[in-house]
C-alpha cells in the first residue's frame, strides 16, 4: 500500500521520480535538536501570488518549509513540538482539506497519506480544523520559533505570510517568548546531507545532458532564444521542474550584462557565448556557466582569455575549502586575478600599484562576487563572514569581462566542501577548450 501511494505521487503532483523521505526526516530532526527546552516551531507555506485579473503566477514553496517537509502544495504549515507528551503531536504537517470542486479548477490535492510518504510525518490535519488545536499546543510551551526571510540578498518589500502570522501570534500570545527560526535555518540549510547532495547532482546531470546537447545545436545565425528553448525542452523531457532560474544567453557583448535575460539577440559567427543555467529537480539547483564559441572555434585572444579564466577558476577550487571565510576567499582570488590579468594585457602594473584598496584594479574586469551557496535556492542561506564548513555546496564563477574587446567569458561549475577540500560536482561537464572545440565539432 505505501508504494502504490508513493509511486502515484509521481504522475500526479511532480514531474520528478519521488524522494527518499528521510532527507526531510533528517533535516527536521537537525532542526529539532537546535530548539530550547519547553519550545515549538510554527512554519508557514508561501502565498499564492497575483498576476493580473484572476490569475495567480505558478506558485513557489518557501525553502525552509520544502527544507522540512517535501511538500510543494499551498496552505500548507509545520508544526514542531519536541518535548509535546503525546509522541504523535511532535510533528504536525498541516494542509487543505481535499475539496472536489477546487480539485476540479485547480488540481489534486494531497491525501493525508500521501504527504507522509512524502515527509515521513505521521500526524496530519487539515488546516480548517488548526485553529482548535494550535490554542492548547501553544498553552504547553513557553517559546515560540518563528520563520522569517533572512537572506541577505532579499530586497523584497512585500509583506508575506511569515511575517503576518507573526504579527497574529504575538498579539494573541503577547506573553510568550519567540525566537527566530532563520538563525538556524541559515547555518542548518548551508550544511548539505549526502542525501541533499545525490539530489543536487540529478539536477546537474540534467544540465550536463543539456549542456552537451547544445554544444551540437549552437551555430551562427542562431537565436539566443532558440537556446533558451533548447534548454527548457531538454529539462523538462529529463524530469526536471524546468530552470532553477532564469536562463541566461548572451552573446557577443551581451555577456558582460551579469543579469542578461532578454535572450532575443542574434548568435554571430565569431562571437562567444555566455550560457549560465541549471536545471532544477526535486526542488534542489544546479547552477553552471560555460562560454563557448559561436561557429565552433575559439579565436586565439577568446582561447588566450578563456584559458586565464579557467587558470582563475582552477585556482579557486585550490583555496576553497574548510577554514576560509568567504571574505578572505575573495581577497585570494583577487591577488590571483590581478597576476593573471597583468599577465594577459589587461593590467598593467602601474594600475596595480596605484590602485584604490576598496576598488581594486582587477575589479573593472571581474567586478561580481566569486562564489555562493547553493541547495535549494539557487543563492542558498549561508554566511560570508565565518569559516567555510564541510558539507556546504558553492559555486565557482570567475569571469572575465572586457568592454574595449566586447567580450565576456565565465566558467562556473558546482563544489560540495570536504573534511580536507572539496569535490567538483560537474567534473564531467567539458571545459577545456579542447573538448568543447572537439565536440561542437563532432556535432557539426
Amino acid at each position: 500500500m505505501y508504494i502504490a501511494i508513493y509511486y502515484k505521487l509521481d504522475f500526479f503532483v511532480m514531474k520528478h521520480l519521488p524522494l527518499n523521505p528521510d532527507i526531510f526526516v533528517q533535516n527536521r530532526e537537525r532542526f529539532a535538536a537546535r530548539m530550547e527546552k519547553g519550545s515549538m516551531a510554527i512554519f508557514n507555506s508561501n502565498d499564492l501570488m497575483p498576476a493580473n485579473g484572476d490569475a495567480v503566477f505558478p506558485f513557489k514553496q518557501n525553502s525552509d518549509l520544502y527544507w522540512l517537509t517535501g511538500i510543494q502544495q499551498e496552505e500548507t504549515m509545520l508544526i514542531l513540538m519536541p518535548s509535546h507528551p503525546e509522541m504523535k503531536y511532535r510533528e504536525v504537517l498541516v494542509l487543505l482539506r481535499p475539496n472536489e470542486m477546487k480539485e476540479k479548477w485547480d488540481g489534486f490535492l494531497l491525501r493525508a497519506q500521501e504527504a507522509s510518504a512524502i515527509s515521513g510525518i505521521k500526524t496530519i490535519i487539515w488546516l480548517d480544523g488548526l485553529e482548535a488545536q494550535l490554542q492548547p499546543w501553544v498553552h504547553l510551551h513557553d517559546v515560540i520559533y518563528l520563520n522569517s526571510n533572512e537572506n541577505n540578498r532579499k530586497s523584497s518589500t512585500v509583506l508575506t505570510r511569515d511575517y503576518r502570522f507573526a504579527k497574529q501570534m504575538r498579539k494573541k500570545y503577547p506573553l510568550h517568548q519567540y525566537r527566530r527560526s532563520a538563525a538556524i535555518m541559515r547555518e542548518l540549510r548551508a550544511v548539505k546531507t549526502a542525501l541533499e547532495v545525490e539530489v543536487m547532482q540529478r539536477a546537474m546531470k540534467i544540465t550536463e545532458n543539456t549542456f552537451r546537447h547544445l554544444l551540437g545545436f549552437i551555430k551562427p545565425g542562431v537565436m539566443e532564444y532558440e537556446i533558451e528553448a533548447e534548454i527548457w525542452r531538454s529539462f523538462i523531457g529529463n524530469r526536471s521542474a524546468g530552470p532553477a532560474y532564469s536562463s541566461i544567453i548572451a552573446s557577443g557583448d551581451n555577456a558582460r550584462i551579469l543579469h542578461y535575460v532578454d535572450n532575443n539577440k542574434e548568435c554571430k559567427d565569431g562571437d562567444l557565448i555566455l550560457m549560465d543555467f541549471g536545471a532544477e529537480y526535486g526542488g534542489y539547483c544546479a547552477d553552471l556557466t560555460r562560454t563557448i564559441p559561436v561557429n565552433g572555434k575559439f579565436t586565439r585572444r577568446q582561447k588566450t582569455v578563456y584559458n586565464a579564466c579557467l587558470d582563475l577558476h582552477r585556482y579557486c577550487a585550490t583555496i576553497l575549502k574548510p577554514g576560509i571565510s568567504i571574505l578572505d576567499y575573495t581577497n585570494k582570488v583577487g591577488n590571483r586575478a590581478t597576476e593573471i590579468f597583468n599577465k594577459i594585457g589587461l593590467l598593467k602594473k602601474s594600475d596595480i600599484k596605484n590602485e584604490d584598496p576598496d576598488n581594486r584594479a582587477y575589479r573593472k574586469y571581474l567586478y561580481h562576487g566569486i562564489s555562493h551557496h547553493l541547495g535549494i535556492d539557487v543563492h542558498d542561506l549561508g554566511t560570508v563572514t565565518e569559516p567555510i564548513k564541510a558539507g556546504m555546496v558553492f559555486t565557482i564563477e570567475p569571469g572575465i569581462y572586457i568592454e574595449e574587446e566586447g567580450m565576456g567569458i565565465r566558467i562556473e561549475n558546482n563544489y560540495w566542501i570536504t573534511r580536507s577540500g572539496n569535490k567538483d560536482l560537474m567534473k564531467d561537464i567539458p571545459i577545456t577548450v579542447e573538448d568543447i572545440e572537439a565536440l561542437m565539432k563532432q556535432g557539426r
